[in-house]
């Protein structure tokens, strides 16, 4: 017996060492496995790298540098393993499929990995982001106005790190609106039936000699003859600014602008009254005539108009609302914005009309 328990403890002291040696080997791998030269042992992570490092979280400052696993791997045990497990895949296509073993290949598949990425961040309420930074640690007034106003809506809204930050260490995905949308917006419009009582432009619609008809304003149409609609335009004019027809007193969304001939044809519907900020304002109708292809309604606009969102917008930061804003604000947060991206200015303005139609305060005159 005493032999069979000197061997058992022997066995025992032997076990508890080689688990000590596993575990500790096994702990010295994931590490070391999780640092950024390993990371660059794979060619393809040079464009990531390079990206890394011409952003803030490689040089500052304050000289804080954040590694790649810093981003990428959360500190608690189980979110590591699991991170350390998913990034098996980063191997394996690396080295057996070559899925992404070429600079090009990688680039084919950036937007599939990263949103691999933003979902991972998103369950695990950006996890690595908050080991640095924190809501309740920001002093959040000595901010610029643009970072406190999403700040706050990101608390307000409970959103979490990467629903905006998606390109802080890396280009984001390239993402391209479909070339055929606007066609099959176009091909549409050319099916409005001449029976439409009211049609809405899906771009700029010239008003003969008078002036443009910008996309989403509505046209009431008042007779058709042959291919050409007599429509009329009701909205306001505000003094010091006759060129232009705006939506209502004191919204300046813009429905039309006028030539010299447009602002003689105008017709006077009241006398103008004065708003709170001491701009006076009247309303106002056009009748002009058109002759080019305009929309039923304006939903189809819309759906084309929150792909756009989809692709120039989101993809860098989560949607916002379009009733965040006023129908006033919307334009320069729109031009801002659209000036970070290569979107068109005909996709802008059509963007821009979104947003303003939908504004927190359209239904408020």
């Amino acid at each position: 017996m005493r032999i069979k328990k000197s061997r058992i403890a022997l066995i025992l002291f032997i076990g508890i060492i080689l688990g000590v040696i596993g575990l500790s080997g096994g702990a010295y791998v994931l590490h070391k496995t999780s640092d950024t030269q390993f990371c660059l042992s794979c060619h393809t992570m040079q464009t990531p790298y390079d990206e890394y490092t011409g952003s803030v979280h490689f040089t500052n400052q304050k000289g804080i540098r954040a590694e790649c696993s810093d981003c990428h791997i959360p500190k608690a045990p189980l979110d590591f393993l699991i991170a350390k497990l998913k990034a098996g895949k980063d191997v394996y296509h690396q080295f057996v499929t070559g899925k992404i073993d070429t600079a090009e290949k990688f680039e084919q598949h950036r937007l599939e990995m990263a949103q691999s990425v933003w979902k991972q961040m998103q369950e695990n309420d950006s996890a690595t982001c908050r080991s640095c930074h924190q809501f309740d640690a920001m002093d959040i007034q000595s901010q610029s106005q643009d970072a406190q106003k999403m700040h706050n809506l990101g608390i307000k809204e409970q959103q979490t790190c990467i629903d905006c930050h998606k390109g802080i260490a890396h280009f984001p995905p390239e993402v391209k609106m479909d070339d055929k949308a606007m066609a099959e917006l176009t091909d549409l419009a050319k099916q409005t039936p001449l029976t439409a009582s009211a049609v809405f432009p899906a771009q700029p619609v010239k008003l003969g000699n008078l002036g443009i008809a910008y996309p989403a304003t509505r046209l009431e149409v008042v007779k058709t003859t042959g291919a050409q609609r007599e429509i009329k335009i009701t909205g306001s004019q505000m003094k010091g600014a006759e060129q232009v027809i705006y939506l209502s007193q004191g919204q300046r969304l813009i429905l039309a602008s006028l030539t010299e001939e447009g602002q003689k044809a105008l017709q006077i519907n009241g006398e103008f009254v004065k708003d709170q900020y001491d701009n006076q304002w009247r309303p106002v109708s056009l009748t002009a005539t058109i002759d080019q292809p305009v929309l039923a309604e304006q939903s189809p606009l819309w759906t084309y108009a929150e792909n756009l969102d989809n692709v120039y917008c989101a993809g860098c930061h989560a949607k916002i609302s379009a009733k965040h804003y006023t129908v006033n604000a919307w334009p320069a947060v729109a031009k801002g914005m659209g000036a970070r991206t290569d979107i068109s200015p005909e996709d802008l303005e059509i963007l821009t009309k979104y947003f303003q139609y939908n504004a927190k305060d359209i239904n408020s005159h």
